[in-house]
């Protein structure tokens, strides 16, 4: 593709929630995202920094091209990972030949990992409430409580019909 009469080839990765839209252009091996320089955006993280650039550093091109990005969705981690992705999918745009030693080290493969959904019943995806094995199904707190009190020899709960063995009958 041409950009303004440059040369362009695009790619767009997607990570967890992120999605990363990624132009290379013939340059220098600036990284720039979503505007910004990529040191900025990244905070300085080196991990971030170098999965963005793995693509190219792979290939041997990192100061042959510039790496335009616009990213959205996810976290930093996320954005990181889908822009390598964008780049190793633009690379592959520029040259088909540049397929293989990317899928071998890993940079086409989609990471499917993702935050699992909650489920009812359970206080996170699998996190179950704490098991009390004395715990019981029956409410006691909705039972009415028998009034108790002492006659003679033993005590006798009202509500209850005396048997042969009641010290009352």
């Amino acid at each position: 593709m041409t950009d303004q009469g440059r040369a362009m080839y695009q790619g767009t990765g997607r990570r967890k929630t992120a999605i990363a839209r990624v132009r290379l252009v013939p340059g220098t091996g600036l990284l720039v995202i979503n505007g910004k320089p990529g040191e900025e955006y990244l905070q300085g993280n080196h991990d971030y920094l170098a999965a963005t650039k793995a693509a190219l550093e792979t290939l041997g091109l990192e100061a042959d091209y510039d790496i335009l990005v616009n990213a959205h969705g996810g976290g930093l981690t996320g954005q990181a990972d889908a822009i390598k992705m964008g780049a190793a999918r633009a690379l592959c745009e520029l040259d088909p030949e540049n397929r293989s030693p990317l899928k071998k080290e890993g940079l086409l493969t989609r990471d499917p990992r993702a935050k699992e959904r909650r489920k009812y019943g359970l206080r996170k995806a699998r996190k179950a409430p704490q098991y009390s094995k004395r715990e019981s199904f029956f409410d006691w707190g909705s039972i009415e409580v028998f009034a108790t009190h002492s006659v003679g020899i033993g005590l006798v709960r009202t509500g209850f019909e005396a048997d042969a063995y009641s010290p009352l009958s």
